[in-house]
Parts: structure tokens; sequence; C-alpha cells
């Protein structure tokens, strides 16, 4: 798949709890699509079950898993693929995408997203964990860029070469991060547009765009827990006349605001994308 073979465009929201019942009953007609991490759903019913079935008798559905990190050493446990793997035909995604990073360890979740060394004995075990989950799910498989605060260790690769690697020898797609290539840059004195200019734009399938707080020492983290700033606005304008008509997904994770901030953060992402990639909807 490549993304002249998408069915889902535009702009989206994350399905969480906290904004579920005003985002289920808006009228905004910028919203084209709704993501959802599979780990709230999968054999779980009442209000989730619910919530899920409203969602997608509106929209497409994209799904984003937490659990599933490319770093662990242990191939994914097969009965939590299994189930996956129904829920994925169910709510019939077009691909499931996952962190490249660690999420566990010795089958115990971190509940937090580890870097990996920036290694080659690290890529194979990434491309081997990613290979093993398309070929169990049966469905293609999108790797996400994640923010990291310190290096795991002495790099032998710097991160674009790292990520290139892992998609090349996977043959995996990208669910590009442009908060969190933002976040990267600023934290650890790299280019943002250099990195975003050697991702290969024809596997880039969806894009993640977030707000990011600031500590008092400038570390910049990624909460998504603020609006977007203006300065990640730019990267995904520059993102998107690279890659086209790709989904792009705004994420708020808490410290929600009222639904109508949110809209209006819909609203702008909609008027960009429709300037720079010439969509004419809604």
């Amino acid at each position: 798949m490549r993304q002249n073979e998408l069915t889902v465009h535009g702009i989206g929201i994350g399905l969480r709890q906290a904004i579920a019942e005003p985002l289920l009953t808006s009228t905004l007609p910028e919203l084209q699509f709704v993501e959802l991490h599979p780990e709230n759903y999968v054999q779980r019913g009442g209000r989730f079950r619910v919530l899920l079935e409203r969602a997608r008798a509106r929209w497409p559905i994209l799904t984003h898993g937490l659990s599933l990190g490319f770093g662990a050493v242990e191939p994914a446990e097969p009965q939590y693929v299994a189930q996956l793997k129904r829920f994925l035909a169910e709510v019939n995604a077009p691909w499931h995408s996952e962190h490249l990073c660690f999420s566990s360890a010795d089958g115990v979740m971190l509940h937090d997203l580890l870097p990996l060394p920036f290694t080659r004995a690290a890529v194979r075990v990434a491309v081997e964990r990613i290979r093993e989950l398309r070929d169990a799910l049966e469905r293609p498989i999108a790797v996400e860029n994640i923010s990291y605060y310190a290096h795991a260790g002495t790099p032998e690769l710097d991160e674009a070469d790292f990520m290139l690697e892992v998609l090349e020898r996977s043959d995996a797609l990208l669910l590009l991060d442009v908060n969190n290539i933002y976040v990267n840059s600023k934290n650890h004195g790299l280019d943002a547009q250099r990195f975003l200019s050697r991702m290969p734009a024809e596997r880039v399938v969806q894009i993640h765009i977030a707000g990011h707080s600031v500590r008092p020492d400038g570390t910049l983290i990624d909460t998504h827990g603020a609006a977007v700033r203006d300065e990640v606005y730019a990267l995904l304008e520059d993102a998107l006349r690279r890659v086209g008509r790709v989904p792009v997904l705004l994420e708020r994770d808490q410290s929600f605001p009222d639904f109508a901030e949110l809209s209006a953060e819909v609203v702008r992402l909609h008027a960009l994308y429709t300037r720079v990639t010439g969509a004419t909807w809604p």
C-alpha cells in the first residue's frame, strides 16, 4: 500500500472518553475520520463498544497501537495479536500503526514509549517484529517516529538513518509524527527540515500533529496536552507539500479544553490541508 491507494484523507481526531460525547454529537464537516487505540476496545463491551459503533456509523476508523512497540526482544503475545487481527477486520482498518520504541520488557508493559538505541542490532530486532506483526495481522504496518529525551546508549546511526534502515528492510509504511520531529530537533540540536526531507514520502500514509510543553530549562515535552504551536503548523505544511493528501490526526490525550476550542483547531488544520493539497471537500 502507498499513499495513492488511500481512501482516508483530511483531518481527524482521536476518539477519547473525555471528549467522546461532544465529538459524537458534533456537526463538524471538516472532521473526516477518527483514530483509536485498539487496546481500549479489544474484547471490551459496555460504553466502549457503544461509542465505537456510534463513531463507525459516521467516520472511517484508523487504529494506532500502544502496546506492541517494535523494540521488544520477544515476539508479541499470540493471543492478543489474534484478537487484534479480528478487531482490525471488524473496523476495516486500512493499516495498523505502532511506535518504533520499547513499550514492554519480559512481558511487562512499561506504560511509556522508550527510545531504541540507534544501532544496527536494534534495526534487526525492529525489522523482525514488524514483519512478524504484518504477517500475523495480514495487514500493512505503519511505523511512527517517537520523541525521545536521551540516547539509549551510544548511537551507531543518526535518527534519520535508523528510521530509513528499519523502513526499507521491513518494507513498512510510515506514520510521520511532525510534532515529534520538531521536539527532537529542539531538544537535540537537529535540523527538522533535513530530517523531514530524508523521510521517504512514498511510504507516508498518515501524519500526527500535537501540542507540547516547554520546561523552564527550555526542554520540550511531547505532552499531547496543549494546542499545536505555529512552528509545528509550519512543519506540517512542509510535510504535506511533500507527501500529499494523507490523513492528518490532531492528537489530544490530556488537559482537554472546551470542545469548541478543539473544533477550532480542526478547522484551522482543514484550511491548511485544503490550501496545500488542493482538496475541495467538505
